[in-house]
C-alpha cells in the first residue's frame, strides 16, 4: 500500500510513531516548512533556524538510508505556507492509498489532523506520540479521581514504571528527593564552560539567511547561531553536559549569575522536544554517570525528576485541558504585556539580565522564566494570555503542551491551582538571595519602600492585597495573609501608592 507519511517539525526522531514499519520503496515521506507555523506567534528568529535547519538535516539522514522524502522548502514558489495545503498538494501528486501521521503536540494543530482524517478519501492512522514515557490516556488514568495534582506522587509513580534510581521497590539512597541537598546560590566561576557549541553547516547557513531575509523583523539576534541541528550533534551536546556539567547541576540549578546564561545547566530540552535526543535515554546516561561514581546522586536524582517527573507531568496536564487552558485567567489580570518584555530596556538589573540573554541565545534557565520574568508578569497583573504568547515566541525549547502549564499554571497561576497549591510570588529577597543581580542594580531588594525600593518589593504585597478574595483562605498563604492582616492603614496605603507609581513607569517604559 503507497502511505504518505507526514512528519511534523518536532518529531525529527526515526523512532516517532508515524516512522514504524515504513517501507523505503512504497512510502512517501512529507516535510513542510510552513510560513503560518513561523508567524503563528512571532517565534525568535534563533528558534526558526533551529526547526528549520534540524528539519532539512533529518530530510537528509532519511534519504540516506533509502527513503523518499518529499520536501518543501519555505522558499519554493509553489508552497501555499500551510500544512493543509501543502498536504493537499502532496496528496495530489503522490496519489497514497493512506496517510499516517503522529499526534500533533499542540492542540491546534492536532484539530488540524482530525479534520484531515475525516475529510480525506484516505485511510487515515493518527498515532499516539511513542517519544514520550507516559502516553496522554495513562496521565488521564493516574488523574482520575484525584483532588490535587502532585507532581511528586507522579515522579514517584514514574520512577516505579521506568526503574530509574531504584533499587528494588525503594529508591536509590533512600530518598525519592534530594532537593534539600541542591539549590543552592553560585559563585562566579571564571572556570565555567559553555554548553557545546556548533558552528552553522553550510545547509544551516541557508536556513539563518532564509530567516534574515523572511523573519528580520522577529524578536531575537540571529547569529551567532550554536545550536545543533542534527541528532550526531545533539548527542555530541548530551555527553559533554554528562561530563562536564552534571556533577555541579543539581547545586546550581536554581541559581543566577550576570553574564552567566548557562551555568551548570543542560540546555538539552531543545534537543528533546524536537526529537533530536530520547528522554529514557538521556535519564539512562545521567544514572550511569552516578552509578559509576562521576556525578553525585542528588545532582543525577535533580536532573532525572526534570525529564521524567516534570515534563512528562506539564504534557500530561496539558492535554486534560488543551483546549482551554490557555484561556484560564483565574487573578482577572489584564494588564498589557509591557514594552519591556521585547526590548529588555529597564533599570531593573534582574529583568535586564533576563530578558537581555533571552533575545541574544532564544534561552534562559527555569528560575529566570518562574522567578523573574514570570514572577515580575504575575505580580503586576499581566495579562495572562499575551504572557503565555511572549515564552511561546522568545524560547529555543517553547513549544504549547510544555510552555502553557509552565505559564499560565506555574508562573502566572492563572488556572487557579491546577499546577501549583499557592502562587510562585515572591520578593525582591529571593532574586537576591539566589542571584548576584541585585549588587549592580539601582533598585535595592533591603529597601520596601520610597523609589529606591526593588519593584518586586512593593508589587508583592500589592499582589497580596488585591487577590486576597481568592488567595485569602489558601492554607498555604496563610501566614503571608496573617502579615497582611497585622499591617496598619499607613502601611497599605505607603504600598498602593508606590506600586501605582511603579506600575505607571512600567507603562511608560521608565522602570
Amino acid at each position: 500500500m503507497k502511505t504518505l507519511r507526514f512528519i511534523l517539525g518536532d518529531q525529527l526522531s526515526r523512532t516517532v510513531s508515524a516512522l514504524r514499519g515504513a517501507d523505503p520503496v512504497n512510502d512517501i515521506i512529507l516535510m513542510v516548512e510552513a510560513q503560518a507555523e513561523a508567524v503563528s506567534v512571532r517565534h525568535h528568529k534563533k528558534k526558526i533556524v533551529f526547526i528549520l535547519a534540524a528539519m532539512r538535516a533529518f530530510a537528509n539522514d532519511l534519504r540516506a538510508t533509502g527513503f523518499q522524502v518529499d520536501y518543501v522548502k519555505m522558499d519554493d514558489p509553489d508552497n501555499t505556507g500551510s500544512f493543509a495545503g501543502e498536504l493537499n498538494r502532496a496528496i495530489h501528486r503522490h496519489q497514497p492509498e493512506a496517510l499516517v501521521m503522529t499526534r500533533a503536540s499542540e492542540w491546534r494543530v492536532l484539530e488540524m489532523q482530525r479534520q484531515w482524517a475525516e475529510s480525506l478519501d484516505l485511510e487515515v492512522s493518527l498515532l499516539e506520540d511513542s517519544r514520550f514515557l507516559c502516553e496522554a490516556a495513562q496521565f488521564r488514568a493516574w488523574a482520575t479521581g484525584r483532588k490535587s495534582f502532585v507532581m511528586e506522587h507522579f515522579y514517584r509513580d514514574m520512577r516505579r514504571r521506568t526503574g530509574l534510581l531504584m533499587e528494588g521497590d525503594q529508591p536509590a539512597g533512600g530518598k525519592w528527593n534530594f532537593d534539600h541537598e541542591n539549590r543552592k546560590p553560585a559563585k562566579p566561576d571564571l572556570f565555567m564552560l559553555p554548553p557545546r557549541l556548533f558552528p552553522p553547516s553550510a545547509q544551516t547557513q541557508e536556513v539563518i539567511d532564509l530567516v534574515a531575509l523572511r523573519f528580520g523583523d522577529h524578536f531575537g539576534d540571529l547569529e551567532p547561531f550554536w545550536f545543533a541541528t542534527n541528532a550526531a550533534e545533539a548527542q555530541l551536546a548530551r555527553d559533554h553536559f554528562l561530563s562536564h556539567h552534571l556533577p555541579r547541576f543539581g547545586e546550581t540549578q536554581d541559581a543566577m549569575l550576570e553574564g552567566q546564561a548557562f551555568l551548570n545547566h543542560a540546555v538539552l530540552s531543545l534537543y528533546l522536544n524536537v526529537g533530536l535526543l530520547e528522554p529514557l535515554d538521556l535519564c539512562r546516561r545521567a544514572e550511569q554517570e552516578w552509578q559509576a561514581g562521576r556525578a553525585p546522586l542528588a545532582a543525577v536524582e535533580g536532573f532525572i525528576r526534570q525529564i521524567i517527573g516534570w515534563r512528562e507531568y506539564v504534557r500530561g496536564i496539558y492535554w486534560l485541558h488543551a483546549q482551554e487552558y490557555t484561556s484560564f485567567n483565574h487573578l482577572e489580570a489584564k494588564r498589557p504585556l509591557p514594552a519591556l518584555y521585547w526590548t529588555g530596556q529597564t533599570k531593573m538589573a534582574c529583568m535586564r539580565a533576563a530578558i537581555g540573554q533571552t533575545k541574544r541565545e532564544a534561552y534562559a534557565h527555569h528560575i529566570q522564566r518562574l522567578m523573574v520574568t514570570g514572577n515580575f508578569a504575575l505580580l503586576a497583573g499581566l495579562d495572562p494570555h499575551a504572557v503565555h504568547e511572549w515564552y511561546l515566541s522568545v524560547y529555543a525549547d517553547a513549544f504549547e503542551w510544555v510552555e502553557v502549564p509552565n505559564t499560565i499554571g506555574m508562573a502566572l497561576y492563572a488556572d487557579g491551582g491546577i499546577m501549583a497549591s499557592k502562587p510562585y510570588a515572591a520578593s525582591g529577597a529571593y532574586i537576591n538571595k539566589m542571584s548576584d543581580y541585585c549588587a549592580n542594580c539601582v533598585y535595592d531588594p533591603a529597601m520596601k519602600a520610597g523609589h529606591k525600593a526593588c519593584p518586586f518589593n512593593p508589587l508583592y504585597w500589592d499582589f497580596i492585597g488585591r487577590n486576597e478574595d481568592k488567595l485569602g483562605t489558601n492554607p498555604r498563604m496563610g501566614p503571608v495573609y496573617a502579615t497582611w492582616r497585622k499591617m496598619g492603614p499607613a502601611r497599605r496605603d505607603e504600598i498602593k501608592a508606590d506600586s501605582t507609581k511603579i506600575l505607571e513607569a512600567l507603562d511608560n517604559g521608565h522602570l
